[in-house]
C-alpha cells in the first residue's frame, strides 16, 4: 500500500477497476436524485418473464412484450429520506418499497441503499446485511445504487478490524462485501455480468 495515496481516490480507482459507477455526490438529495435518473433511464426488468428467445405462442409472447411496473427496493433509510425517494418516485410512476421483498422477487430494478463502510485496497463496499430486506434489496435488484460516506472508507480491510467486530458483536450477523458489480465465470470460463446479482453497481461517494 502506497501511504501517500488518498484513500477515497484509491477506492474510486479500484471500483472502477472492477466494473463500479462511481460517482461523487454533494448530498443525500443528490444521491436520491441519481437513484431517480439512473431509474428512469433504464429499461423496466423483466425477470419474471422468461424462454422469450424462444418460438412462443401469440399469447405467450404478448406476454413477454409486458412491461411491469418499475420497483426501487430502499430498505433501512431514515424515513425522512426514504419519504422523500418515495415522493419521487411516484412522481415517476415508480414504485418504491422498503419492506416485502419477497413480494417482488422477479423484478426489482433499483436497490438503493446505504453502506457502512469502504475498503480502498479493493474498492469493496461493507454492508452491514442482518435485515433480510436489505439482503434482498442488494442481491436481487438489477441496478444496485449504493451511497458511501467518504469519512467511512478505510485503507485496507485491517484498517476495519475495530468496526468490523462491532458490526458482528451481535449473533447471529450477516455483514456483505461487495466488490463490483456480480459475476461469475462457471460455464467455460466466459464472464458474465448479473448473474447472482445485480447487473450494474453504481457507488455514490457521499460528501461530509
Amino acid at each position: 500500500m502506497n501511504e501517500s495515496r488518498n484513500p477515497v481516490e484509491l477506492f474510486e480507482e479500484k471500483a472502477k477497476a472492477v466494473s463500479a459507477l462511481v460517482t461523487r455526490v454533494a448530498s443525500m438529495r443528490e444521491a436520491v436524485a441519481y437513484a431517480l435518473d439512473v431509474c428512469d433511464t433504464k429499461q423496466a426488468c423483466q425477470l419474471l418473464v422468461s424462454g422469450c428467445s424462444e418460438p412462443l405462442s401469440e399469447k405467450g409472447q404478448a406476454l413477454c412484450e409486458t412491461k411491469q411496473q418499475k420497483v426501487i427496493a430502499a430498505p433501512g433509510l431514515p424515513p425522512e429520506l426514504f419519504a422523500e425517494l418515495e415522493a419521487g418516485a411516484r412522481e415517476r410512476g415508480v414504485l418504491c418499497v422498503e419492506k416485502g421483498m419477497r413480494e417482488h422477487l422477479g423484478g426489482v430494478d433499483i436497490g438503493f441503499t446505504l453502506v457502512d463502510f469502504g475498503i480502498a485496497e479493493t474498492g469493496t463496499l461493507v454492508i452491514n446485511s442482518n435485515s433480510e430486506e436489505l439482503r434482498l434489496a442488494t442481491m436481487i435488484a438489477e441496478f444496485h445504487v449504493a451511497v458511501l460516506s467518504r469519512s467511512k472508507i478505510r485503507e485496507t480491510s485491517r484498517d476495519l478490524e475495530a468496526e468490523l467486530a462491532a458490526l458482528t458483536s451481535v449473533q447471529p450477523s450477516y455483514t456483505a462485501f461487495v466488490t463490483g458489480a456480480s459475476r461469475t465465470a462457471d460455464i467455460e470460463r466466459v464472464l458474465a455480468l448479473g448473474v447472482h446479482g445485480p447487473l450494474e453497481l453504481h457507488i455514490l461517494l457521499l460528501e461530509d
